[in-house]
C-alpha cells in the first residue's frame, strides 16, 4: 500500500478564530478585513504579534515582532487579545470533524495535523477529491479555511500545504519533488532553522535543490551529524509514521508549538504556567487528581523527549503542576532551542487521600484547591480576563 499523507493547516488560525467569535457575539466588522493583529499583553512583557491580517502584512508587520514596532509601521493598527480557551475549542471541533473519517490523525499543534489517508483510500477513493471535500466541510460547518498538502510522507505533505495560501490544496508526491520543491529557497525547507539556512547560503547553497545534491562530507565540518539529515529532507526523504494518540482516561496532556524556536527560559515558563492552569482546570472539572507529572519537549531538530516525576500526594492544583513542570524542564532541557512544549498528568485518580509529610501542609493544599475552583468558576462565568 502506497503511503498517502495529508497535512491540514488552518489559515491564520488565531486571527480567523477570533474573527469568527467576535462576529458570533455581535461585532459589526470582520477583523480579517482590517489592519489587525492578535497580540499579547505589553504590560506583562508579552506584547508580541501572534497573528496578522493580510492588510497588516501589506503594511510590513511580521509575526513575532513587538507591538511597539508594529505600531510604527501603521498608526491605524487594531489590536485584539488572544483567547486560548476559544482556540482550543475551535481546534477540537476541527479534529473531531476529521476523526469521523479516520482515527489515524497526528495532532501537531492547535491548528495543524497529519492524516494517514492511505489506510482509508479504498473507502474514499481519490485523495485530491477527498481533500477538497473536507476543506469545504470545515469551512461550511466551522467557518474558517484550511490549506491541505498531500504527499507520500509527512515532510512533503507539510511542505505542500505551505506552497500558496489561503484555502488551497497542493500535492508534492515523490515524482514532483524536483520540479516543485528543489526550486524553492533553502529557508523554505521544513526542518531547517534560520541559523542553519544562513550558514548554507554562505556556503552558496541557496536552494533546496542545491542542498539535495550536496555531499555529506562537504557539509560535515559545518553541521556534523546533522549533515545527513539535512540532505535527506532536501530530497524529500522522511520515514516517520503518523502517530495518533488514543485518549487515555488515566492521562491528560496539553502541548503547544511555539511561534519560533525558543531558548528563553522565561518565555517557556510563561507557556508552562498557561498549560498548568489548563490542566488544573481539566482535572478539577473531571474531579480527578494526578499522581505523576511529565514535561514534554520537542526541540528544533524535532527530537522528542519527556521527563516525569511521581508525586508523594496526588494534586490538581495549578501552582503545584507549574512548579514541578518548571523544575522538570530545568532538569531535562539540553539547551537546544525548543519547538514544542507541553505537560502531561498521569495516573489519574478520584482519591485524594494524603500521606502525612513533614514537607507538605495538607490544609494549605486544600485551601489552594478551593481557591483554584473559585477562579475556575469566575473564568467560566466572566471569561479569562476577570482574573
Amino acid at each position: 500500500m502506497n503511503r498517502i499523507i495529508m497535512h491540514i493547516d488552518v489559515n491564520n488560525a488565531y486571527l480567523s478564530w477570533t474573527a469568527i467569535d467576535l462576529l458570533k457575539n455581535g461585532y459589526k466588522s470582520d477583523i480579517r478585513d482590517q489592519i489587525a493583529v492578535i497580540a499579547g499583553n505589553e504590560k506583562e512583557r508579552r506584547g508580541v504579534v501572534l497573528a496578522k491580517s493580510i492588510k497588516a502584512k501589506q503594511c510590513g508587520i511580521k509575526t513575532g515582532e513587538s507591538l511597539f514596532s508594529a505600531r510604527q509601521k501603521c498608526k491605524e493598527l487594531k489590536i485584539y487579545s488572544p483567547n486560548h480557551e476559544l482556540y482550543d475549542i475551535m481546534s477540537q471541533a476541527m479534529f473531531n470533524l476529521l476523526k469521523k473519517y479516520t482515527p489515524d490523525i497526528e495532532i501537531v499543534s492547535v491548528d495543524e495535523c497529519f492524516l494517514d489517508y492511505g489506510k482509508i483510500k479504498n473507502i474514499h477513493k481519490d485523495e485530491v477529491e477527498f481533500a477538497y471535500k473536507i476543506k469545504e466541510e470545515i469551512y461550511n460547518k466551522l467557518g474558517f479555511t484550511v490549506n491541505i498538502g498531500i504527499a507520500n510522507n509527512k515532510l512533503c505533505a507539510k511542505m505542500a500545504s505551505d506552497f500558496s495560501k489561503p484555502n488551497k490544496v497542493h500535492t508534492l508526491f515523490e515524482n514532483e519533488i524536483k520540479d516543485k520543491m528543489w526550486i524553492l529557497p533553502i529557508e523554505d525547507l521544513y526542518g531547517i532553522g534560520k541559523k542553519s539556512s544562513e550558514k548554507l547560503i554562505n556556503l552558496n547553497i541557496k536552494t533546496i535543490g542545491n542542498l539535495a545534491n550536496s555531499k555529506r562530507e562537504d557539509l560535515y565540518k559545518y553541521f556534523k551529524n546533522q549533515s545527513e539529515y539535512m540532505i535527506n529532507i532536501a530530497n524529500g526523504i522522511d520515514n516517520s509514521e503518523v502517530i495518533s494518540e488514543a485518549r487515555d482516561p488515566k492521562c491528560i496532556s496539553h502541548t503547544n508549538t511555539l511561534l519560533s524556536d525558543c531558548d528563553n527560559v522565561e518565555e517557556i515558563n510563561v507557556e508552562l504556567k498557561r498549560i498548568s492552569n489548563m490542566l488544573g482546570n481539566d482535572l478539577r472539572t473531571q474531579c480527578k487528581y494526578a499522581n505523576t507529572i511529565a514535561i514534554i519537549i520537542k526541540d528544533k531538530y524535532f527530537t522528542h523527549y519527556t521527563h516525569q516525576y511521581k508525586l508523594k500526594n496526588p494534586t490538581n492544583i495549578n501552582d503545584e503542576i507549574y512548579n514541578i513542570s518548571k523544575k522538570l524542564f530545568k532538569d531535562s532541557w539540553n539547551n537546544i532551542p525548543v519547538r514544542l512544549i507541553g505537560i502531561r498528568v498521569d495516573s489519574l485518580t478520584e482519591d485524594k487521600n494524603y500521606q502525612i509529610s513533614l514537607f507538605e501542609d495538607v490544609k494549605e493544599k486544600e485551601s489552594s484547591e478551593k481557591l483554584d475552583k473559585v477562579i475556575d468558576n469566575l473564568r467560566k462565568k466572566y471569561g479569562d480576563k476577570i482574573i
